[in-house]
């Protein structure tokens, strides 16, 4: 029996939900891509509270008209840039199932570009 390709994304996250996770001092940078969008959260797992967020729903980044690569590379660095105003500067990547290329590649690099070290 063949899985679907979501399904197959759900066990790959779980595998990778089980070593990663966030703390207080290291937060999880926590990805979802829909076909259209992306978002983006930094995710304190012990509190179970979310700290800041990101999407390319936004205004600022929905405005600037741009591809969906780079549109997730300045969800990337408006995150980073809420995060280090929050004093967060280390995190650990949570790439949500999904492959590292593309659009959370673009999204990883923004962060990194805007000041975030994982």
């Amino acid at each position: 029996m063949a899985l679907t390709k979501n399904e197959r994304r759900l066990r790959i996250k779980s595998r990778i939900r089980k070593v990663v996770s966030g703390t207080e001092t290291r937060p999880r940078l926590a990805v979802y891509r829909s076909n259209k969008e992306i978002y983006a959260q930094i995710v304190d797992d012990v509190t179970g509270k979310t700290i800041s967020a990101a999407s390319s729903r936004d205004n600022n980044i929905n405005a600037a008209k741009a591809t969906k690569v780079e549109a997730a590379k300045l969800v990337g660095k408006a995150l980073a840039e809420k995060a280090l105003k929050a004093g967060i500067e280390t995190i650990t990547f949570d790439r949500g199932g999904y492959l590292y290329h593309g659009r959370v590649k673009s999204l990883a690099e923004g962060a990194r570009e805007a000041g975030l070290k994982f």
